[in-house]
């Protein structure tokens, strides 16, 4: 069994920050790419940020600048820092994780946080 749980979200003024948190937690051989999505009301679920089990990132345009993904192998968690938040950020965030669970490249899967709600509001 595995589970994704992320944590972090809240309401912020825009201009302000948040840190989002990811944990995978249960039976794991490895974690490759960890990533965060966002979801607004209406709108398709878009890629915000990645990173690999090497540390290598990429960003959507909309954030590059203000918003820096992280992670601690060691606790298998990702982290995305949200600085200078706008009302446009406003979605639910969730991390995606490709684990695979044992030796064998078959147990490889992507799994998916419940998600965490982030409100950029006056």
């Amino acid at each position: 069994q595995v589970q994704v749980v992320e944590s972090g979200g809240g309401l912020v003024q825009p201009g302000g920050s948040l840190r989002l948190s990811c944990v995978a937690s249960g039976t794991i051989f490895r974690v490759n790419d960890m990533g965060w999505y966002h979801q607004a009301p209406g709108k398709e679920r878009k890629l915000v940020a990645s990173i690999s089990s090497g540390g290598l990132t990429t960003y959507d345009d909309s954030v590059k600048g203000r918003f820096t993904i992280s992670r601690d192998n060691a606790k298998n968690t990702v982290y995305l820092q949200m600085n200078s938040l706008e009302p446009e950020d406003t979605a639910v965030y969730y991390c995606n994780a490709d684990i695979q669970r044992e030796w064998h490249p078959s147990t490889r899967k992507n799994y998916w946080g419940q998600g965490t709600q982030v409100t950029v509001s006056s």
